[in-house]
């Protein structure tokens, strides 16, 4: 195998494995030494380097061409999962229990509301589909490693936070948990919001153009305009 793809194996697995030991098992001791915000402080050093080196090794890495085999209806597929992809990560980042905020069992108390109706870890699953989206165009091995990497730490990631704020938070995520769901429930898209649909809608629209001069290739719509 070419040592730059064995690099960027490396890098993803590094990203995602310190996710997951300094999200669980090394949390409790380095916030012991370390307190809270020294903990969030490693945590960021670690995540922004090991993102840093998958960035940086993505780029070494030869294209080695998979000739888009999934042709038109992969293109389309992605296009299609890249929009609520982005739908739910913005909805994410506001009103969520999930984060590391104060003031989480207050909004766990709150009827699920938004992107919450669909599930209760939009911001994963919003990677997932962003994942998915570029594993189905079979475009690239480097672009295969880094995605299927995102989609196990969106996932598995997921599913390790709901035993995580079961430990913390007790009865105020496991009554959240009961209101919402784990899985995606694609009928509640809808009720995401208008204007969150349309502020989705124009930053999809935004950054699939952006696609072209950043990775030299059409995305979304793009790819059928002239």
């Amino acid at each position: 195998m070419d040592p730059a793809l064995q690099s960027l194996i490396a890098a993803s697995i590094a990203f995602v494995g310190t996710h997951f030991a300094l999200s669980h098992p090394l949390r409790a001791p380095l916030v012991r030494v370390a307190g809270e915000k020294g903990f969030l402080l490693v945590y960021s050093l670690v995540a922004f380097a090991t993102f840093g080196w998958m960035v940086l090794a993505f780029r070494a890495a030869p294209p080695a061409d998979l000739g888009a085999n999934s042709g038109d209806i992969g293109w389309a597929v992605a296009t299609v999962l890249t929009l609520p992809a982005l739908l739910l990560f913005l909805g994410s980042l506001r009103g969520n229990p999930a984060l590391p905020a104060p003031g989480a069992n207050k909004l766990a108390a709150q009827e699920p509301h938004g992107v919450f109706r669909v599930t209760r870890h939009p911001m994963m699953w919003g990677f997932a589909l962003w994942a998915v989206s570029h594993l189905s165009i079979e475009w690239s091995v480097r672009t295969t490693i880094v995605a299927a990497a995102i989609l196990v730490l969106a996932l598995v990631g997921a599913r390790l936070q709901d035993r995580k704020k079961e430990r913390l938070m007790g009865p105020a995520w496991t009554d959240w948990e009961a209101r919402t769901s784990y899985w995606p429930r694609l009928s509640a898209l809808p009720q995401a919001g208008a204007m969150l649909w349309l502020v989705a809608t124009v930053l999809w629209l935004a950054i699939t153009w952006a696609h072209i001069g950043a990775a030299g290739v059409p995305a979304g719509m793009w790819r059928w305009t002239d």
